[in-house]
């Protein structure tokens, strides 16, 4: 990812949706090396931010709902978190959770694309979002799994302003041609009940290394460590509760 701190339309913050937080807390620190601290508040509900030395990189949160699946979620900074729902609403999206203060560290809302797939907005207030990016153990890139490619290219170049580095095989998204995610076509290898989707990429020092260790932590390994052509070397995993991310070597950054 050429960014390396939260901009306006670019991805600022990762957090994870688990029905088991402190397995996940065990997960991620053998995986990652990921410090976890719990807010110890109750109206927080279990938060826990996730720590690389001083850093806050990620965040782990219990199910507040029964319909919300085990996954990771993917926020993207914006300047006005009701204004930008309004132009997803006008783009043709969905609002999931309405905009709500969240203490006196943002503004947040979920919403999805014209695909289904979901992800959520942050009006920084005291907390901008991650605060390390690229090195091992922090977010790296953001990926959509779709399934309805030029309609969810429209959107999100409407809502966000976002440039677009296409080729034949991969399209990358960008803010002012710095790239930090990409969008690959779901297509007959994804089973039909996997609905389209954001998917964090990690850095890590070796890809094989870590695969190894998701499996050995009791996750494990959905595509194998693989280098891409004229690309990163990754790996896709799942941890024990059924969230699957991605790994990149670090330095990799496209």
């Amino acid at each position: 990812m050429k960014l390396d701190k939260p901009v306006p339309g670019g991805p600022c913050w990762t957090e994870l949706g688990t029905s088991d937080l402190e397995a996940a807390k065990r997960f991620y620190s053998d995986v990652f090396g990921w410090r976890p601290e719990t807010d110890p508040r109750a109206e927080a509900g279990g938060y826990t931010l996730a720590h690389l030395g001083d850093a806050s990189v990620a965040a782990l949160t219990p199910l507040f709902q029964e319909s919300q699946p085990v996954a990771w979620n993917v926020s993207f900074a914006v300047p006005d978190t009701d204004a930008t729902v309004r132009t997803v609403r006008d783009a043709g999206g969905a609002v999931v959770m309405e905009p709500m203060d969240v203490f006196d560290l943002g503004r947040f809302a979920v919403v999805a694309d014209p695909g289904g797939a979901v992800f959520q907005l942050w009006q920084a207030r005291s907390f901008a979002g991650a605060g390390l990016f690229n090195a091992p153990g922090a977010l790296g890139w953001v990926e959509l799994m779709t399934r309805t490619p030029g309609l969810v290219t429209a959107f999100y170049t409407t809502v966000f302003g976002w440039t677009v580095n296409a080729s034949e095989h991969y399209t990358q998204w960008g803010i002012g041609g710095a790239d930090f995610g990409g969008m690959v076509e779901m297509g007959d290898k994804f089973p039909h009940e996997v609905p389209s989707h954001w998917l964090p990429y990690f850095a890590v020092e070796d890809v094989e290394a870590t695969a190894e260790a998701s499996t050995q932590a009791g996750g494990g390994v959905l595509m194998e460590p693989t280098s891409v052509p004229e690309g990163p070397r990754i790996a896709v995993l799942r941890d024990p509760q059924g969230a699957v991310f991605g790994i990149y070597r670090a330095g990799d950054e496209g």
